[in-house]
């Protein structure tokens, strides 16, 4: 007869849900807000361990097996706009983890029942392994994903970049670097229905007749392939901190249309 420490049970899988939410995060390009992460870990971990109460057996049924998973990702990515998008990475992971474990039983002789220590140990191996594997194909996509935050004025937004040696966009006065983001990633840096949207981003020299004398706003011109010369609208930040980088203020230019065509990042600067 085995015995079941319910405490042990919620530790170990609300750990591994956090690493696996948290890798899921990263591969997606998400910002990690970690609190978020940590309920939902935490509601994983209640979970686990409810199976082994009396009467509470059918919890292990299938729907109920199909349901927590979604509502993990709810309430860790319930704010992202790509919420499917990172549901999926997030199954996608868990089955990577799997898959781990199973290797580690065929291949090293791990005991069916896995304690405590060697599940964290595969938990951290897949964390690491994946994060390293997404990281390597950014890399070799011209750059190197980073977790990007900005200050205006009091307010806070996050969002994923990507820090790539081939963008050469620069503030025309300063000299200084610029970063280019999608523009609704910025809702968090201005009072509610302040940030241009998406149709005058569209036409950022009317956006910016509109804003003139009402902010830190400018113009900014710049050169792209297939567009010999453009505009942008562009907001002066307080401060920017890419990575562990900080870059202090800084010109953030404002994209009418998404930077990347998975999603894995929302912005970009040069290194």
């Amino acid at each position: 007869m085995r015995v079941v420490y319910i405490d042990e049970v919620f530790l170990l899988n609300a750990i591994v849900d956090y690493l696996l939410l948290l890798c899921a995060a990263k591969v997606a390009g998400e910002p990690m807000a970690r609190l978020r992460l940590a309920l939902a870990a935490g509601l994983g971990g209640l979970y686990a361990a409810a199976v082994f109460l009396p009467g509470w057996a059918f919890l292990a049924r299938p729907l109920c097996k199909l349901t927590v998973p979604a509502v993990m990702a709810l309430v860790a990515f319930g704010s992202s706009r790509r919420l499917l998008r990172v549901s999926l990475v997030f199954l996608g992971v868990s089955a990577a983890f799997g898959g781990g474990v199973l290797a580690l039983q065929l291949f090293f002789g791990a005991p069916a029942v896995l304690d405590l220590k060697t599940t964290l140990l595969a938990a951290a191996g897949c964390y690491v392994f994946l994060s390293l594997v997404f990281r390597r194909s950014a890399r070799h996509g011209g750059g190197e994903l980073a977790l990007a935050e900005l200050a205006l004025a009091g307010r806070r937004c996050r969002m994923m970049a990507l820090v790539d040696t081939g963008n050469t966009l620069t503030d025309p006065i300063t000299g200084g670097p610029v970063m280019v983001a999608e523009g609704e990633k910025l809702q968090g840096l201005f009072p509610s229905g302040e940030c241009p949207t998406a149709a005058e981003l569209l036409d950022p020299i009317a956006a910016m007749e509109k804003r003139e004398g009402k902010g830190p706003w400018r113009l900014l011109p710049y050169r792209a392939v297939g567009v010999p010369w453009g505009m942008l609208l562009a907001v002066k930040v307080d401060r920017a901190v890419i990575g562990k980088e900080d870059y202090g203020p800084i010109l953030v230019a404002l994209s009418p249309t998404p930077l990347s065509d998975g999603g894995g990042y929302s912005a970009l600067i040069g290194a």
